[in-house]
C-alpha cells in the first residue's frame, strides 16, 4: 500500500512514513493509491480488536509484523469500558446509537488516538528517533492525543485549543495532565485559527524539520484509518454486507464522517451518510448549494464543531475531482485566497449520492437532548444531539437501520445536558476527581512566530 498528496506530490510514500509526517510537504494530505476490499461476510463474530486487525492490515502494507500489529491492537482496546468496545443502543425501530464514548476520555476520538499513539511508540522505538507533535483541538481531540502520548519518551506533544471556548471537562481532561512532553496552549482566538497555525508550521519546510514535526489531528491517515473500523463493526452487527445500512454523524472537520466514506469505498453497504452540522454550517450549506464559503465561527453548545474550515473535506473533494490534484490545488488556492470555492453541477450531484446534511442551532440541539430523553430514556450530548436531529430529519427507509454517531459522553458537556433534561450526568469513575485537579497551561496570542518560540524553547523540557 503506497499514499500520495491531495496536491499533486505523487512520489509513493509507505504508511509509517505517511503516519510519522502527518501532513505532505506540499500542504496537501496524504491518501492511499487505492481502496482495498474487504468480503464484510467474514467479520460476522469477531472481536473489535480482530476487525480492528483486519480492516487496517491492507492499509499498512506489511510495516509491522502481524503479530505485532495485533498485539498493538489487542493492548489499545483492551481496556475500553464496554465489551463491544463501540455498542449500539436501539432507540426505536430502525433507529441505533451507536456509543463511542467508551474510552478513557469518554468521546470518540479516542477510537483512532489510543491506536495512534501506540503506533507512533513502536514505529519511533524501532526507529530510534524522537517527533514533535503540534496539533489543534476544538475540544476532543487534545485529551485523546494527550493521554496517547503522555507516557511515550520519542514524543513532545503540543496541543493548541482556543482558549475559552471548549467545555470545562475537555479542558480540564488535556490542562490536568502532569507529564514533562505535555503542552497545552490556550490560543487567544477559535479553533480555524488554531488549525491554521498548525497547518501553516507543517508548510514551514525549515521549521518541520528542525522539530521532526508530526501531526496526531484529523488530517494524519492514520486517525481515518482506525475510524473506519467503527462503522464496520457496526453495519456487519446489524446485517451487512446482505442489509444497507445509514449512518448519521455530527462533524465539523469532515474527519468522522470521511472514514465512513472510506469505508463505502472499501465494499460497506452504506446507503447513505447523513452529516449533521450545528450553527456553523459551512458542510450543511456545501452540500446545499454547491459552493464551500466560510462565514464568522459562532460558539455553540456544540464546541468540537465550531468550525468553518473542514480540513478533511479535501480528501472527499481529491476524489470528487477524479483525484485531479491540480483542479484541487486550483479550488484549495480560492479557497484559502477568497474564502470560497464552487464546483460543478454533476459533481454536486454526485457528491450527493453518498451525503445528505442537515443544521441544528442551539434552541434545536437543547430540544433533541430533552426529546430523546423523555422518549427513549436515553441521555445525549449536544454533538450526539445534533447527528441524531440530523438523522431524524433525513429519514431514510423506515425497514433500513440509521445508525447516530454518539459521539462524547454527556458528562463533557453536563450544564447543557443538565439544561435540557434536569439530569446532571456525573463523570466515571477515573475522572470523578477532574474538578479539583491542577491545570498546567501556556496562554498565547494568535502569533506564529511566539507559538513557534514557545514550541523551540518547550521543546525536551
Amino acid at each position: 500500500m503506497h499514499y500520495i498528496s491531495t496536491r499533486g506530490d505523487s512520489t509513493p510514500k509507505s504508511f509509517t512514513d505517511v503516519m510519522l509526517a502527518g501532513m505532505a510537504p506540499d500542504g496537501g494530505l496524504y491518501v492511499p493509491t487505492v481502496w482495498p476490499k474487504l468480503d464484510f461476510k467474514e467479520f460476522k463474530g469477531l472481536s473489535y480488536a480482530e476487525a480492528a486487525y483486519a480492516v487496517i492490515h491492507p492499509f499498512i502494507g506489511g510495516e509491522i509484523p502481524d503479530e505485532d500489529l495485533k498485539s498493538i491492537l489487542n493492548e489499545t482496546y483492551k481496556d475500553f469500558t464496554h465489551p463491544a468496545v463501540a455498542p449500539l443502543v436501539e432507540l426505536g425501530p430502525s433507529l441505533y446509537v451507536m456509543e463511542l464514548f467508551h474510552g478513557p476520555t469518554l468521546a470518540f476520538k479516542d477510537y483512532a488516538l489510543q491506536l495512534l499513539g501506540r503506533l507512533f511508540g513502536y514505529v519511533l522505538e524501532k526507529r530510534g528517533e524522537h517527533v514533535t507533535i503540534v496539533g489543534a483541538t476544538s475540544g476532543d481531540t487534545g485529551s485523546a492525543a494527550i493521554e496517547s502520548c503522555r507516557r511515550c519518551r520519542h514524543i513532545d506533544i503540543f496541543i493548541l485549543h482556543p482558549k475559552d471556548r471548549t467545555s470545562e471537562v475537555q479542558r480540564r481532561q488535556m490542562t490536568t495532565v502532569v507529564s514533562p512532553n505535555v503542552h497545552n496552549i490556550a490560543l487567544e482566538g477559535n479553533f480555524d485559527d488554531c488549525q491554521s497555525a498548525v497547518k501553516v508550521m507543517f508548510a514551514d519546510e525549515k521549521f518541520r524539520k528542525e522539530m521532526n514535526l508530526s501531526a496526531v489531528n484529523s488530517i494524519n491517515w492514520a486517525r481515518i484509518m482506525a475510524q473506519i473500523v467503527y462503522y464496520v463493526t457496526a453495519a456487519v452487527a446489524l446485517g451487512a454486507p446482505d442489509r444497507r445500512v445509514c449512518f448519521a454523524v455530527p462533524t465539523g472537520n469532515f474527519g468522522n464522517v470521511y472514514a465512513a466514506y472510506c469505508a463505502l469505498k472499501m465494499g460497506l453497504p452504506i446507503n447513505k451518510l447523513i452529516i449533521g452540522s450545528n450553527r456553523n454550517d459551512i458542510l450543511t450549506r456545501f452540500f446545499e448549494t454547491g459552493k464551500m464559503t466560510t462565514a464568522k465561527v459562532e460558539p455553540s453548545l456544540s464546541p468540537s464543531m465550531d468550525i468553518q474550515v473542514s480540513s478533511n473535506f479535501e480528501r472527499f473533494l481529491f476524489d470528487l475531482l477524479a483525484r485531479n490534484a491540480v483542479d484541487l490545488r486550483a479550488k484549495m488556492d480560492s479557497f484559502k485566497k477568497s474564502g470560497e470555492f464552487e464546483v460543478s453541477e454533476d459533481q454536486i450531484n454526485r457528491a450527493r449520492e453518498i451525503f445528505t446534511a442537515r443544521r441544528c442551532d442551539d434552541e434545536q440541539t437543547s430540544k433533541t437532548i430533552a426529546a430523546c430523553y423523555k422518549t427513549y430514556n436515553y441521555l445525549i450530548d449536544p454533538h450526539t444531539a445534533v447527528g441524531l436531529s440530523a438523522a431524524l430529519e433525513a429519514a431514510q427507509d423506515p425497514v433500513m437501520p440509521t445508525i447516530s454517531l454518539a459521539c462524547a459522553h454527556p458528562a463533557k458537556f453536563p450544564a447543557a445536558v443538565e439544561k435540557a433534561t434536569g439530569i446532571y450526568p456525573a463523570l466515571p469513575t477515573h475522572l470523578a476527581d477532574l474538578y479539583e485537579r491542577k491545570e498546567i497551561f501556556s496562554v498565547l496570542p494568535n502569533d506564529l512566530g511566539k507559538i513557534q518560540s514557545f514550541i523551540r524553547k518547550s521543546t525536551g523540557s
